[in-house]
């Protein structure tokens, strides 16, 4: 099939945490040098295309785990590589190539969309992720949309507080940051530098975008196969109506609305029934992901 690519936009529903630099009790943004529209260079706040990809990642695993039934029944090495990629380390058998190699991805979408390390060998996917790149002054010329809000004031401390688990308590109590006299102090060039008023131990804080921040984003599927497209357009789908970015999800951050429409319409192409087509092959792929141990 033909290559397909998605445009669009993020908007995050609860505050994004993307952690960088720990400075002290302070989780700093993850930020790079940008050239801003003036040609300054500037530190700017910008979520990794890897933390998209990873989510889109485990949101497959758990489609096509659904679909096949392998849990508990994969090797460990295998079970990694399907959900977080895998690594690439020594096997003790013949590492997957040629015949054996092809009929992986041409079995399992999820490995020819995401890819993955196992088996002694390093599988491309057929998906391209780009940065999350949030709409600020700085970012202009690379968003193509114009506003006020800045790299310098786009940003918030959240503070929490520590709290011995032992007797079955929250670990992190949210408290008002503004009780707590931690700020950020930016340079010039936008790089932040935090500043702690008091010496409470018991508090820590993280840098995040506040709810309402915008990114701007794309994707791009690479000549996928029929089974390839439709397993992705259940991804994406899924990825939609429970979109989550960043870290510390598990405490409400991170929740995002997917606004990205594709540059041309799949509704004439043959689009198999994915789920339909990897449950007849079960024993197939089974087999096949032995080769990621």
């Amino acid at each position: 099939m033909r290559t397909t690519s998605w445009d669009g936009t993020l908007t995050a529903l609860s505050s994004i945490a993307h952690g960088g630099v720990t400075r002290g009790t302070i989780t700093l943004l993850r930020r790079e040098l940008v050239s801003a529209p003036n040609g300054d260079l500037v530190h700017v706040p910008i979520v990794s295309g890897n933390t998209f990809r990873g989510r889109l990642r485990r949101l497959g695993e758990e489609l096509l785990r659904d679909a096949v039934g392998y849990e508990g029944l994969l090797h460990p090495a295998a079970a990694h590589a399907l959900r977080g990629g895998g690594s690439l380390a020594k096997t003790g058998h013949e590492p997957l190539s040629g015949n054996r190699l092809q009929q992986l991805r041409d079995l399992v979408p999820q490995i020819g969309v995401f890819g993955a390390a196992g088996g002694g060998t390093i599988i491309n996917g057929a998906l391209d992720v780009g940065k999350v790149v949030p709409q600020l002054r700085e970012t202009r010329h690379i968003t193509g949309v114009t506003t006020t809000r800045s790299a310098f004031t786009a940003t918030q401390l959240e503070a929490y507080t520590r709290q011995d688990d032992g007797d079955g308590h929250d670990f992190a109590g949210v408290i008002p940051s503004t009780e707590t006299g931690a700020e950020l102090i930016f340079g010039d060039d936008g790089q932040p530098e935090p500043v702690l008023r008091g010496s409470n131990q018991m508090l820590f804080h993280i840098e995040t975008f506040p709810a309402g921040t915008v990114f701007s984003t794309w994707l791009r599927l690479r000549r996928p196969s029929p089974l390839e497209m439709a397993f992705f357009l259940e991804v994406l789908q899924t990825f939609r109506s429970d979109g989550r970015l960043g870290g510390r999800v598990g405490i409400g951050h991170g929740q995002v609305r997917a606004n990205l429409t594709n540059d041309s319409t799949s509704a004439d192409e043959d689009i198999p029934d994915w789920r339909s087509v990897v449950t007849q092959n079960r024993e197939e792929i089974l087999t096949a992901l032995q080769g990621l141990s």
